[in-house]
């Protein structure tokens, strides 16, 4: 079964804006997208060419990333960062105040975010802490309906960073066939020394998965996201999308760090950065004021404090910034702490080395 058969009908035969670029035509003077014609870079920019729209899609982008993940380019559509691909997806099935979302919870709260401002119903299983965030795949399946459009796991997750991959995301592939689509987040995936599910989309036509050049490759601030499916959901989401959703200067950062001596020098800082995960993990597990620290396959730690508020603000005294959850419900007083430098770690231990039981 197409995906297209639950996605919303109106959009499947939607016709996208006809851009000047989109036409695909090249000539060396450019009259046709009202532009200016003088280049920046004239007056004394150091960024050329920003005079020009980019293409949508840019094409050897494009085809370095879907090397990199495995997957045929039609296969692959960039976007700003993973936010983008999540709300054009829930855009393109979710038919507002009728369709719903089945997620579990903690997760990466955009997920919720987007299924609201598109008058979605957002459905959670709630994972417990006590069982290191297990996930139980029939419990999630069965807050599934035949309004469920899409089933979305964040692997490794935020903030718990539990991994769930393997037979749990084959068999919800399978469940799900025909009737939603199995929406994979791996934005941390490269902290965990395992394979993408992208390899499922060979076996699954229902399934989706969201990569990021924001956390490993370090270009959070270019917003370079990218989205493995299908080619017709793939061809869906890039006629809902804007226009341009990448500037050229967030195109030449990524495509700058997918040189081979920058992606060399990427796999080494992911090797650091796992090693000082695991070092401060242990470190924590016996310090004072820390009632529990969770295995992670994430960049980051998601840690139970006997009073998270009064270790935010020892943090914070000394110029250390970390991310209170305590708000979230099962995860009071705890905090998640993001893997820095060995010298920021080194400092985070130092300030919380006075904490008491």
């Amino acid at each position: 079964m197409s995906m297209l058969e639950r996605a919303r009908p109106e959009l499947v035969a939607f016709a996208p804006y006809a851009s000047a670029r989109r036409a695909g035509f090249d000539a060396r003077v450019r009259l046709d997208a009202n532009e200016s014609p003088w280049d920046s870079a004239d007056d004394g920019c150091t960024d050329a060419g920003l005079n020009r729209y980019p293409q949508p899609q840019p094409d050897a982008l494009r085809a370095r990333l879907a090397a990199l993940y495995g997957v045929d380019a039609a296969s692959l559509w960039l976007g700003r960062g993973s936010d983008e691909a999540i709300d054009l997806l829930l855009r393109a099935f979710c038919r507002a105040g009728r369709d719903n979302v089945v997620a579990f919870a903690p997760t990466f709260g955009m997920y919720r975010v987007g299924a609201a401002l598109q008058g979605a119903a957002f459905r959670t299983l709630a994972l417990s802490a006590d069982d290191g965030f297990a996930l139980d795949t029939d419990r999630l399946l069965a807050l599934a309906d035949d309004d469920t459009k899409l089933v979305i796991v964040c692997s490794p997750n935020n903030p718990s960073g539990t991994l769930y991959h393997g037979d749990a995301l084959e068999r919800l592939a399978r469940a799900l066939d025909g009737r939603a689509l199995l929406l994979v987040d791996e934005a941390y995936v490269e902290f965990a020394g395992v394979a993408s599910a992208s390899a499922l989309l060979a076996r699954h036509s229902n399934v989706a998965v969201l990569r990021t050049l924001s956390k490993a490759h370090a270009l959070a601030g270019a917003r370079v996201g990218a989205l493995l499916a299908h080619p017709e959901v793939v061809d869906l989401v890039a006629r809902i999308a804007a226009p341009y959703p990448l500037p050229s200067g967030s195109v030449r950062a990524a495509s700058a760090a997918l040189e081979p001596a920058t992606l060399a020098r990427t796999r080494a800082r992911i090797a650091t950065l796992v090693a000082e995960r695991e070092r401060i993990a242990v470190a924590l597990a016996v310090a004072g004021g820390v009632r529990t620290v969770w295995p992670s396959a994430g960049n980051f730690l998601l840690v139970r404090f006997a009073d998270a508020r009064e270790a935010f603000a020892r943090l914070l005294g000394a110029g250390i910034l970390v991310r209170d959850f305590s708000a979230q419900p099962g995860l009071a007083n705890c905090l998640r702490i993001t893997i820095g430098r060995p010298d920021e770690n080194d400092a985070l231990l130092a300030a919380l080395g006075g904490a008491r039981r």
